[in-house]
């Protein structure tokens, strides 16, 4: 399968929580800086991230509930490097069809109305549609590598796409932020959650690399280990 080089960066809590107004408390500016060090000119957010941070704060509505139903391709714009967003089924409504002055690309699952995929090309906002009941990952990643020439991508979050990234095994590289602080809070979002298979746990890693940054931040790299 040909994909991009995927690297997982997050900044989290000793405990392992992730909420950005927090960890904006205990860190500073090692997040971007060592991201930096990953050449990784393209990045993907999980759905509660975009929404936060991108989205528009409304929701699209479809006038026809009627799902796409089948895999499909959009490629708005040929550029170097992208902003990828997850969501399983399309409802994030855009201003631009750009982040971070990058192309956006919407990857969304079959779920997704076909009115949602319109409305994205209408907008010239790139999309991938795959996977029958949630996102197919290895497949969206196969077509980022082949269709978007994505050749290295960074994965950053939240908790669950992470979580999913991880069960598809399709990160070659963790490299975790350690900030010197206890968030505590029941029911926060740790750095990879929403695993569902109780039963796989848990995935083994190979240390790589420790290094101690400004303000006490650990920085943590990672490779998953081989049987």
């Amino acid at each position: 399968m040909k994909k991009p080089y995927i690297v997982c960066h997050m900044v989290q809590s000793i405990d392992g929580r992730i909420d950005c107004a927090m960890v904006d408390k205990i860190s500073g500016d090692e997040y971007y800086d060592t991201l930096k060090t990953y050449k990784a000119p393209s990045y993907l957010n999980g759905r509660v991230t975009m929404e936060h941070y991108w989205a528009e704060k409304k929701k699209f509505q479809p006038k026809n509930d009627a799902p796409a139903a089948k895999s499909s391709v959009f490629v708005a714009e040929d550029a170097p490097s992208y902003v990828f967003s997850c969501e399983t089924v399309g409802s994030l409504m855009w201003k631009s069809n750009r982040v971070d002055n990058l192309p956006l690309v919407c990857i969304v699952s079959e779920r997704t109305t076909q009115e949602y995929l319109d409305y994205l090309k209408a907008k010239k906002i790139s999309y991938i549609c795959t996977g029958k009941k949630s996102i197919s990952l290895k497949k969206a990643m196969e077509i980022a590598a082949t269709e978007f020439g994505v050749k290295r991508l960074a994965v950053l979050g939240g908790g669950v796409i992470n979580g999913a990234f991880v069960k598809e095994g399709l990160v070659d590289e963790y490299s975790i932020l350690l900030a010197p602080g206890i968030d505590g809070r029941k029911g926060r979002v740790a750095s990879f959650d929403g695993l569902l298979d109780v039963k796989r746990n848990p995935y083994p890693l190979t240390l790589t690399g420790c290094k101690k940054l400004a303000n006490g931040v650990v920085w943590l790299k990672y490779r998953v280990a081989k049987p």
